[in-house]
């Protein structure tokens, strides 16, 4: 707008969407009598760019959203204040010629915990298996994609970004490239400090996660205790036990607050840091066309000291990857999606070819 006195960018963002969004509903295999009785029909949005309609033989990359906790892949696409979506964010990039257009795909990976780490869980179910086994077939059926693993990227933000990470270390063959922002890394310090907090809140329940839970669902306002329910949901995923009350443990004693260390170290096997040290997995690693990770130098979860370890951990092992660091916290980052999607794009589609 000439003259005006306020950033373009700000009304760029709002210009309607130029491409269109799809859903469609799949009946999950892998997620159908999970232990939580969460839905196992998830609508998959996905979003096709405007030149998807305008060059019918043309096929294009996938790009697949894995949002954090207390989020769904739909949240990703619909309006937000002063905020791009996802698909608003890759139109403009697109303009700008950062990047070439992509099918971008938001699964719906929502549980009664609140939020989803991505992995295959007894205690809440097989997620991974979902997104790899399911959900990336489907799209390749239903869509013009170039159905190559090397041609589809997978990005997220903290949970998300820790569900990237894992995607990478672990079922390499149907990615090209991963991108992190801020994921959950150094358990020892984003979970393990959350302990006497959730200590004090479970009190109020004699101590009981399942109390706890069964008042949090009643509630009308679920005031601050979502941390408490995300911790309890890593227990979940990170030590499942069929035989416990809820089918996961607790690492430490309700009433003492002593850690059991035998348990904790089965939360540190999932812990990306640890996962860097085994060989199998910067085979996985070393497979991929591109590993991007950053995070905030004042994140609140203290995840930017796990980053630098995972970046000391690649460097070690002569894992080719890009790390950066910004000045900023864990909330509100979604503007380093600049930074690393144009960096994904190029890593599955070199410059100077096109999809």
């Amino acid at each position: 707008m000439p003259g005006s006195r306020y950033d373009s960018r700000v009304l760029e963002f709002r210009t309607p969407l130029r491409g269109r969004l799809e859903q469609f509903e799949l009946d999950s295999a892998q997620l159908r009598g999970n232990p939580l009785g969460d839905p196992h029909r998830r609508a998959i949005h996905v979003y096709l760019p405007p030149e998807y309609d305008r060059k019918p033989d043309r096929r294009f990359p996938v790009f697949v959203d894995l949002v954090g906790f207390m989020g769904s892949g739909p949240a990703h696409v619909g309006w937000k204040a002063f905020e791009e979506s996802v698909p608003e964010r890759l139109e403009r990039l697109v303009r700008r010629k950062a990047m070439g257009p992509v099918i971008a795909v938001f699964p719906d990976c929502w549980t009664r915990f609140g939020g989803n780490q991505y992995i295959d869980s007894p205690a809440v179910g097989n997620y991974a298996k979902h997104l790899v086994k399911e959900v990336l077939p489907q799209v390749d059926a239903r869509y013009r994609t170039l159905a190559d693993p090397a041609k589809r990227a997978v990005f997220g933000k903290s949970s998300g970004g820790y569900g990237a990470l894992i995607q990478g270390m672990k079922y390499a063959r149907h990615w090209g490239a991963i991108a992190c922002h801020s994921g959950d890394l150094y358990f020892d310090f984003c979970y393990r400090n959350d302990i006497p907090r959730v200590l004090t809140a479970l009190a109020a329940f004699g101590g009981d996660p399942q109390k706890f839970l069964k008042d949090f669902y009643a509630r009308r306002k679920p005031d601050g205790d979502t941390h408490t329910l995300m911790f309890l949901a890593m227990a979940a995923f990170y030590d499942p036990d069929p035989k416990a009350p809820l089918g996961f443990r607790l690492p430490m004693d309700p009433r003492t607050g002593e850690i059991d260390e035998k348990r904790w170290a089965r939360w540190r096997r999932h812990d990306p840091i640890e996962l860097a040290k085994r060989a199998g997995v910067q085979k996985q690693l070393r497979c991929l066309r591109g590993i991007y990770f950053d995070c905030g130098t004042r994140d609140q979860y203290h995840l930017h000291y796990g980053a630098r370890i995972l970046h000391n951990r690649l460097r070690e092992a002569k894992i080719t990857h890009h790390y950066e660091e910004f000045d900023d916290d864990h909330s509100s980052i979604a503007y380093r999606l600049d930074v690393s999607l144009p960096w994904l794009y190029e890593k599955i589609i070199p410059r100077g070819k096109s999809s």
